[in-house]
């Protein structure tokens, strides 16, 4: 089969003097007929170049499948008078959500079945329950599209009643007052921005709703939460790099609503709630690795922050926990998080133990405020994700629950993982890998190896256990986490040299990375594959047009490669939001700086290793045309005969298909595609 040519309509944009040619730009249009059918080529070629994985695929998805519990749930936890569980019925695709009255043996009520709300939909997700005060109603958002945007719906818990209020066009958010009747939500604007922050009276018409807050910073984005101790309202508005936090009562909705701290330019911070204190978590001062202060209520501008934990260099304060007798901090030190107790009556303090070589640790959900238990959350390349209950006082720690992995072939000793340390090509730092493999697995230049990377907005991949990647690891497979900069694996200064006119450094060290995994004989550029999604997608993208030879093959999902088209235009979303992360190519430097490693405009008349490139037709983060006109130029340009498939999944978003395990299926195209490469079907 011949793959697909798409028209070349010639357009030129030109800013700052320079002039660049997208001849592919008509595929902006959605409801043009000819995109559709473009798509829907391209599905057929990559359906018709995959014929002979089918049947592979088909048994990887089964086994990914049976490695789950079909009828598994979630850990109670217990809040307000009922304990709450998310549960899932064999042979159901979505959540129900339940709750029982005070003690787990009495009777179940199901609060929301999403399965029943889901019927006749391609796409189906509920992305927020929330329950009253009295424990009579609950809000829940639904999206049966996938651009999340989300439609407030309300139910009586009593009745079972769905209630006529419908609030559309939202983030898919409610937080309840205290009074049971008094909501607040936000709207989004054309480019799905969260802008505006309302409070609606339940029984009365959503168009007569009062506006809050409007922000009018395009910069800026809102969000609306409760503090753990339920007596306040928190409005957040928030930009990459400066927040303002307004409050009021939670039991006086018509409270005039306080700021905290006006926004200023570089400085973050948010915030909890502790007797007649507020505890914020900040980069005031310099502190660069934030640190945690406090203020009291009536006078919580910063001129009054007190430190409470001062900044440390060498260590990164991810976050904290309040409660009566404990301050609970998440920290990381030399890439890895820890979790560190502080009695705060004795002063004592001490962390908890992990031994893992690379791993994950969290703190977990914890509502109750008057208690001596934590409960956290650990994994690691080895070991499925796991809740545990420790007490503060006493230092014990009980295992609550652990992922479990049927199929009766998963046993954790027989995997190994390792950290090691690259060079980086500037000599200034060394970039962690964390890796796993079977201990079978022998590392030659004949060893497949899939590198994955992500590297922007601060976000860490931090090592964690995927049953679905026992896989590729029972297969032979390394699975590598190349921890470059653009992420804050190694501290806020880490983060900083991998963005805006730095970003450069996030696709070298990816390189490095590759490259000192070959050196180290791990593998061989010709089993060498690289995957990444969104900004890991920009990632992979820019990657192969530096070293196209440095591996045979690359995954890129939902990938963010036409760089400068996009962050030109203000209709999309997400751009203005992100100047403080790329950088605004307004400003003339930016825009060269931009367009010097956009993939799509970097595209060349060379050879590319092999490609699977998937995006959702609905995707609201990075739409559907950016990886389709990338998809259109690298056929135009390419000089070899390497795959390049590209599949559109035509009715879902950014986050991929709906339901439990709908989403397996594009896994086990992805490994097929990688095996297919390596000739193991």
């Amino acid at each position: 089969m011949k793959a697909p040519q798409a028209k070349k309509i010639e357009n030129i944009l030109e800013i700052h003097g320079d002039k660049r040619i997208d001849n592919y730009f008509w595929m902006n249009d959605r409801e043009n007929p000819e995109v559709i059918k473009y798509l829907e080529e391209e599905n057929a070629y990559e359906e018709a170049m995959m014929k002979e994985t089918e049947a592979f695929q088909e048994d990887l998805y089964e086994e990914m499948k049976a490695r789950y519990k079909k009828d598994d749930e979630s850990l109670p936890y217990f809040f307000n008078e009922y304990w709450y569980i998310v549960r899932y019925e064999e042979g159901k695709e979505y959540p129900i959500f339940c709750r029982r009255f005070q003690n787990m043996d009495n009777p179940e009520e199901i609060i929301l079945d999403v399965n029943i709300l889901a019927e006749g939909h391609e796409f189906f997700e509920v992305a927020n329950v929330a329950v009253s005060p009295n424990n009579e109603l609950a809000s829940f958002s639904e999206d049966n599209v996938g651009r999340r945007i989300y439609s407030l719906n309300f139910k009586n818990l009593k009745t079972g009643e769905i209630l006529l209020d419908k609030i559309e066009n939202t983030t898919g958010k409610a937080v309840w007052a205290n009074d049971n009747k008094h909501i607040f939500y936000i709207r989004k604007d054309e480019s799905l921005r969260a802008y505006k922050v309302y409070r609606h009276e339940l029984g009365t018409n959503p168009s007569e709703d009062v506006l809050i807050f409007h922000e009018e910073d395009e910069t800026f984005d809102v969000n609306v939460f409760k503090t753990k101790s339920l007596e306040y309202i928190f409005l957040a508005s928030s930009s990459t790099i400066s927040d303002e936090h307004h409050f009021i009562p939670s039991d006086n909705v018509f409270a005039d609503w306080k700021v905290i701290q006006p926004r200023i330019d570089d400085l973050e911070y948010s915030v909890e709630h502790y007797e007649d204190e507020f505890y914020i978590i900040t980069n005031a001062d310099d502190a660069t690795n934030f640190k945690i202060v406090k203020t009291k209520i009536e006078n919580c501008g910063m001129e009054n922050w007190v430190d409470v934990i001062p900044h440390r260099a060498e260590v990164l304060l991810e976050g904290f926990e309040i409660f009566k007798d404990y301050l609970v901090l998440e920290e990381r030190e030399e890439g890895l998080l820890q979790i560190k107790i502080i009695n705060e009556k004795s002063g004592e303090t001490h962390d908890l133990p992990f031994s893992d070589p690379t791993y994950t640790a969290y703190i977990g959900l914890n509502l109750e405020f008057n208690t001596e238990i934590l409960r956290y959350g650990y994994t690691s390349l080895t070991v499925p994700s796991s809740t545990f209950e420790y007490n503060m006082k006493d230092k014990t720690t009980k295992l609550l629950k652990q992922q479990e992995v049927l199929g009766g072939k998963f046993v954790a000793e027989n995997y190994i993982s390792e950290r090691i340390w690259a060079e980086s090509r500037d000599g200034e730092v060394k970039i962690p890998i964390s890796l796993v493999y079977h201990k079978d697995t022998k590392k030659t230049a004949e060893t497949p190896v899939l590198l994955y990377g992500y590297g922007s907005y601060g976000h860490t991949v931090d090592a964690s256990f995927s049953n679905v990647r026992l896989s590729i690891l029972d297969r032979g497979f390394i699975y590598a986490i190349a921890h470059i900069r653009g992420g804050e694996y190694l501290g806020r200064e880490w983060y900083e040299d991998g963005k805006m006119l730095f970003k450069k450094n996030t696709f070298f060290d990816f390189i490095d990375a590759g490259k000192y995994l070959i050196k180290e004989n791990y593998t061989s550029s010709k089993h060498l594959y690289a995957m990444g999604g969104s900004a890991g997608g920009l990632l992979v993208g820019a990657v192969v047009n530096y070293e196209p030879q440095l591996f045979n093959g690359i995954v890129a999902q939902v990938p963010f490669v036409d760089v400068v088209t996009t962050m030109l235009d203000e209709t999309i979303p997400l751009t203005t939001g992100e100047y403080d992360e790329w950088g605004n190519p307004n400003d003339e430097e930016y825009y060269h700086y931009m367009k010097d490693y956009s993939p799509y405009d970097n595209v060349e008349a060379k050879d590319y290793p092999n490609m699977l490139i998937t995006t959702g037709f609905h995707d609201s983060q990075v739409q559907y045309w950016e990886p389709a006109k990338w998809v259109a130029k690298l056929r135009e340009l390419k000089t070899d005969d390497n795959l390049l498939l590209f599949k559109t999944d035509m009715s879902s978003g950014h986050g991929g298909a709906s339901g439990r395990f709908e989403s397996l299926k594009e896994d086990a195209l992805e490994y097929a595609f990688l095996m297919k490469l390596e000739n193991k079907i």
